[in-house]
């Protein structure tokens, strides 16, 4: 035998969709969806919050020599470390992965520090949270450390030692 399809017993949570007519002034208004108005169209003058377009801004930022980038991108480990030792503040946190060079700060940098690193060759790896330079190799997503397949070192350290 073949139950018979009975809607009667539906779970109540279903019950509210298959409701027949129209509904009353006071249903329509509870479930009115509300929205906030807001008198200023760009800035809220109490709080100084811009909105999303203003804060990703790019005209304050130093602009960027690409085609130096794009040179000093094929300099090799050795030639882009010589670099680097005339910039004591990045060959200090340089560390060498295989042939690539990363570079780690503790904090965000400024955006002169950004550029200059940008102008080197170097790219913001938000994975890794390191600036990277490929050293004229063609990079590839690494689903590994590579730190412990290729090993790494501080060249400052082996200068002071």
């Amino acid at each position: 035998m073949v139950p018979s399809v009975d809607s009667s017993h539906w779970p109540p949570c279903c019950a509210g969709f298959f409701v027949e007519g129209r509904q009353s002034e006071t249903e329509q208004q509870s479930t009115k969806k509300k929205t906030m108005k807001t008198k200023s169209k760009n800035q809220n003058p109490k709080s100084g919050l811009l909105n999303r377009p203003e804060q990703l801004s790019t005209e304050n930022r130093p602009k960027i020599d690409m085609a130096l980038r794009r040179a000093n991108r094929q300099l090799e480990t050795e030639k882009l470390l010589a670099l680097l030792r005339n910039e004591p503040r990045f060959f200090e946190v340089t560390e060498v992965v295989g042939k690539w060079v990363w570079i780690q700060f503790s904090d965000k940098q400024p955006p002169t520090v950004t550029r200059v690193l940008a102008e080197l060759g170097f790219h913001w790896n938000n994975r890794r949270q390191s600036w990277q330079h490929p050293c004229g190799t063609i990079p590839e997503r690494a689903d590994y450390d590579p730190r412990e397949r290729y090993g790494s070192y501080f060249p400052a350290d082996q200068k002071a030692a």
